[in-house]
């Protein structure tokens, strides 16, 4: 049986080797046909403490690791965006 992989943002960063990924899902209302978003907070396992938060990842279902930890993290979708340097000309 496959494993699920879901997308999502990570929110929390606090614990040790610990991330909370909110993955987000848009789902059709049942009654007036209106697109929604529906999301939940899973608690996903980070051996290295190498995410960060904002940053967006995919995680993997697994075995239980702990009472909440059911996930673990798998790679890095993309990297939190830096803003870029504005360089100002001070010879106008």
């Amino acid at each position: 049986m496959p494993k699920r992989v879901l997308t999502g943002v990570i929110v929390s960063d606090k614990g040790d080797k610990t991330v909370v990924v909110n993955v987000e899902r848009k789902v059709k209302h049942p009654l007036y046909g209106k697109i929604i978003r529906r999301s939940k907070k899973y608690h996903a396992h980070d051996e290295a403490n190498e995410y960060k938060a904002g940053e967006t990842v995919r995680i993997e279902e697994t075995k239980p690791i702990s009472k909440l930890k059911t996930w673990k993290v798998i790679d890095r979708v993309n990297a939190r965006a830096t803003p870029a340097e504005v360089v100002i000309d001070e010879t106008a």
